[in-house]
């Protein structure tokens, strides 16, 4: 017999609870969006939430629908005691790699908070170095600790907006629509037109791409 699987339960501030009770007053959330893309940065945001003013809702980015992140957002932005959005660009993905790109960029974030955390819980098995205090990494975290999801939110909205001035600047790849990912339309997309300024070039179908332009170019 088929049974469906228990619903997971929706992140919550037990492990922010947790930290406070050993002796944390403040702790920060942090996650990312778009590691997967091959065009765009990775987004990292840092949050410190209102134990007091939780916005309601909060979850996965990935589970929620646009509209439900963009309200969100404005109430974690209009309800946090702090937060912070660092933009990593190809150039940097490029010279780190990505995964190193993207704890870079968790480090900064954390770092450019207006408030200065105790501990800092990490979306993921890693925990970056120079973070400005301990960090705690939870895998599953953004469905675990609402500082964590929060963070999500406003990596994704953030970096969805970059998506659509990436729109305005090369409009013959359709970022506003796939955000960067590799969609069959920014595929053939990649092939007529080559690599953009904003595509990373470490990517298997971008290095691709920026081969063949340099054979062209010969």
């Amino acid at each position: 017999m088929i049974t469906d699987s228990p619903a997971k339960p929706a992140p919550d501030y037990s492990h922010e609870t947790m930290l406070m009770a050993r002796g944390a007053r403040i702790v920060a959330g942090v996650d990312e969006a778009g590691r997967g893309p091959l065009a765009g940065p990775v987004v990292v945001s840092a949050v410190v939430l209102d134990g007091a003013a939780i916005p309601a809702g909060l979850n996965d980015s990935k589970k929620l629908s646009a509209a439900q992140r963009e309200q969100l957002f404005a109430e974690i932005m209009a309800s946090a005691l702090a937060v912070a959005v660092v933009a990593v660009p190809p150039a940097t993905i490029l010279a780190l790699n990505i995964r190193g790109a993207t704890l870079w960029g968790m480090a900064r974030a954390a770092n450019s908070l207006c408030l200065v955390p105790d501990r800092v819980l990490i979306d993921g098995r890693d925990v970056p170095m120079g973070l400005p205090c301990p960090g705690l990494a939870l895998i599953g975290g953004d469905g675990r600790s609402v500082s964590i999801a929060a963070a999500s939110i406003v990596a994704k909205v953030m970096r969805d907006r970059m998506c659509r001035i990436m729109d305005q600047d090369a409009p013959a790849f359709g970022f506003a629509g796939h955000k960067g990912y590799g969609t069959a339309n920014h595929m053939l997309a990649l092939g007529k037109q080559g690599a953009s300024r904003h595509h990373r070039a470490a990517f298997a179908p971008v290095a691709a791409a920026l081969a063949r332009q340099r054979l062209d170019s010969v």
